[in-house]
């Protein structure tokens, strides 16, 4: 049987695109906060660690390279700082987690939200740089940022009962909150294709706190309401995208220092979710909270399905044939050449990473680029 060739996100061999920070970096940003760093000389760290990065992730035999997240704190918190509107706050208490609570910080908003000027522009044409000085490998610069859902369910403080963000002060209802909201990612989106960027991964939890029954009974979610508020909202942010520019959505149940927040299969949710005009679905596979793949059949064929069916959260390998046997079952639900595998989350979506070393994240890309030579050739 012969397969498509992928030439641009996704790819075959994926990864959702935040890795283990280096020493150099972690005793940068400490000496950073302590003023004994000024912001050129973490940049000029940050340079260095993202083009060592950059090889690494094209000698390991990716054809999607990042920066790793390497210039942010949070995988999410950083690219909300940096809209206008929004601000940095520390709070009473930092987002629970099964076992760990996070760090302390959120969002406040301050004014209407926009995103003209977003710092992660900058931070992209360092990567597109890189990918032109490795013309030859073939490889695709990505930008990841959070969910525009993510955003509105901070606003609307669904797991940080309590604090107020203030978005009450500045709009009068969820509807004009997320037309705003929607505008400024097409402005930050707009930024990022002028400059050359042609794959964007939007990063969201909040769908699987809707597919977990504690979680939807602990915080009383009205799980059908909030899956057309989040769906509304991650659309609008996706009007008007040039053809050649692929979206792609991580749905994601949590990573924080290897603990995660939900669990729970996709079935409540998969139906509106296939309704995202994405191009492709980050789907994380890689144990029993995850449920069946029968949720895939819930996602129209002509989008793509990537797997993350290698975890980021333990160092131990899975097996590849094992691995191979499960994509073979996800393909009862999905066609297989509309299939992807990856790691089922980002190696670090914190600055504090995961429980594991750098070796042992390397070794799981590698479990990954084998699995899907063995998969599709």
């Amino acid at each position: 049987m012969s397969f498509t060739t992928f030439t641009h996100a996704p790819f075959r061999a994926d990864v959702v695109g935040s890795f283990l920070r280096p020493a150099q970096l972690k005793n940068a940003r400490n000496l950073h906060r302590q003023g004994l760093l000024d912001n050129a000389g973490l940049k000029a760290v940050e340079d260095e660690c993202i083009r060592d990065l950059v090889k690494k992730q094209i000698q390991h035999g990716l054809k999607v390279i990042t920066d790793g997240e390497f210039r942010r704190s949070w995988w999410h918190l950083d690219f909300f700082w940096g809209l206008n509107g929004v601000e940095r706050v520390e709070t009473p208490k930092g987002f629970s987690f099964v076992g760990i609570d996070t760090r302390a910080e959120n969002i406040k908003i301050t004014g209407k939200i926009s995103g003209e000027n977003h710092p992660f522009v900058e931070h992209f044409k360092f990567v597109k740089q890189l990918e032109a000085e490795h013309a030859d490998a073939g490889v695709q610069a990505r930008q990841t940022v959070p969910a525009p859902a993510q955003l509105l369910s901070n606003l609307l403080n669904l797991r940080a009962k309590g604090q107020d963000s203030a978005w009450h002060q500045f709009y009068a209802d969820e509807d004009t909150l997320i037309a705003d909201i929607g505008a400024a990612y097409r402005q930050v989106f707009k930024d990022l294709y002028e400059a050359g960027c042609r794959s964007i991964q939007i990063d969201d939890c909040t769908w699987p706190a809707l597919c977990d029954p504690a979680l939807v009974a602990k915080n009383n979610l009205d799980v059908a309401r909030l899956a057309e508020l989040y769906l509304r909202v991650n659309n609008a942010c996706l009007e008007g995208k040039p053809e050649d520019l692929t979206i792609c959505t991580h749905i994601c149940r949590g990573n924080y220092r290897s603990h995660y927040f939900s669990s729970g299969s996709y079935d409540p949710i998969a139906k509106v979710l296939g309704q995202e005009n994405v191009d492709a679905f980050y789907l994380e596979y890689d144990d029993e909270r995850s449920g069946s793949f029968a949720a895939l059949a819930q996602i129209p064929d002509n989008k793509k399905v990537v797997l993350g069916i290698v975890t980021s959260k333990r160092p131990e390998l899975e097996n590849v044939i094992t691995l191979c046997e499960r994509v073979v079952k996800a393909a009862e639900f999905f066609p297989l050449d509309n299939l992807c595998v990856s790691t089922q989350c980002g190696f670090a979506s914190t600055e504090e990473g995961n429980e594991l070393t750098e070796d042992q994240q390397w070794a799981k890309v590698d479990l990954v680029v084998e699995l899907a030579k063995k998969i599709w050739g």
